[in-house]
């Protein structure tokens, strides 16, 4: 069940995704990027990349990847990386689809596209509509594209692991964007090694679907048919740690926003936080430790918020004063 029906079924719509004005601008400069075959993609990718021979404009293999269903999709997109790495070609792969196995059940994702160089390797490519001033973008959406394009290189690889011989998938994705204030595209290339590594180390933590399941009340369901109190209950059933990032990822982060602030939870406040104050769970928690009603006097975050609460009554005693 899409989370974002159940976040409306529960009363708590999160307005998750882009608006229309910035979907309808990423999508003219995404066709822009890939008209003519690629060939302006494929031009960044050799100049970024390298890869074989500069390719010709209008000469790179764009296979048809259309098939039934999300599985028909994966398998479609298996057999033309297969078919691209042993003709030697510049191939674009646009929207294709992968699939990658998430505690026991396969997510399927579609990156923007996906290109084979002549050399045999494989490229993972995000078009992204911010911009790339002087050669830079922003940090921060630089950072949530080298995740995004991470959890896609993965996927490539375990399409790799079962071709012989195996081609190489690059730990380095192309970022293709507006360049400076025109919407001329410009690419540069980003190493995702480390977020390679930190998604890797996520996936084999993640509890099994089956055992989450099995750990739920008899008759548990999530139709968004059922009453709300129902889902309500039947999502709560499900363990879940909020935090203020939950609302750029999740449909559900309303709702849980909303369960965390009634039950004082720290982690609402940020993880942060919640880390810096060690064994203190809750806000309540945390002021009782304030005020020394409650804490171990030897824990440093304690003794912490005690010298801040012993400072801010002090402040607070001697009135404000002017300068």
């Amino acid at each position: 069940m899409p989370k974002a029906a159940l976040a409306e079924a529960l009363g708590s719509p999160s307005g998750f995704g882009q608006s229309q004005f910035a979907f309808m601008r990423g999508h003219a400069f995404e066709a822009r990027v890939k008209a003519d075959g690629g060939t302006e993609l494929l031009r960044l990718t050799h100049a970024c990349l390298g890869g074989g021979p500069e390719p010709e404009p209008g000469a790179a293999s764009v296979p048809d990847l259309t098939a039934a269903g999300p599985a028909g999709r994966t398998a479609r997109t298996e057999l033309a990386l297969e078919e691209a790495s042993a003709t030697g070609t510049w191939t674009l792969l646009d929207h294709p689809m992968l699939a990658l196995d998430v505690a026991g059940t396969p997510a399927f994702l579609e990156p923007d596209a996906v290109v084979v160089a002549p050399d045999g390797t494989w490229t993972v490519v995000e078009i992204k509509s911010f911009p790339m001033i002087d050669g830079a973008a922003d940090a921060a959406k630089v950072g949530a594209a080298a995740r995004q394009a991470a959890v896609y290189v993965l996927a490539l690889e375990e399409v790799a692991r079962r071709l012989d011989p195996a081609p190489e998938v690059r730990h380095r994705a192309l970022l293709v964007c507006p360049k400076d204030f025109s919407n001329l595209p410009t690419a540069s290339a980003v190493d995702v090694r480390k977020q390679l590594a930190v998604t890797r180390r996520q996936l084999s933590r993640l509890t099994r679907v089956e055992d989450i399941a099995a750990t739920l009340p008899p008759g548990t369901t999530f139709d968004v048919t059922r009453p709300a109190a129902e889902l309500a209950a039947a999502v709560d059933a499900v363990p879940a740690t909020y935090a203020p990032e939950c609302l750029a990822a999740c449909e559900l982060a309303f709702h849980c926003r909303d369960r965390a602030r009634a039950a004082g939870e720290l982690t609402s406040l940020g993880r942060s936080l919640r880390a810096d104050l060690g064994t203190l769970a809750t806000i309540d928690e945390a002021l009782a430790a304030t005020r020394g009603e409650a804490g171990d006097a030897d824990d440093p975050a304690v003794a912490a918020l005690r010298r801040a609460g012993a400072l801010r009554a002090e402040a607070l005693a001697g009135g404000v004063r002017c300068p």
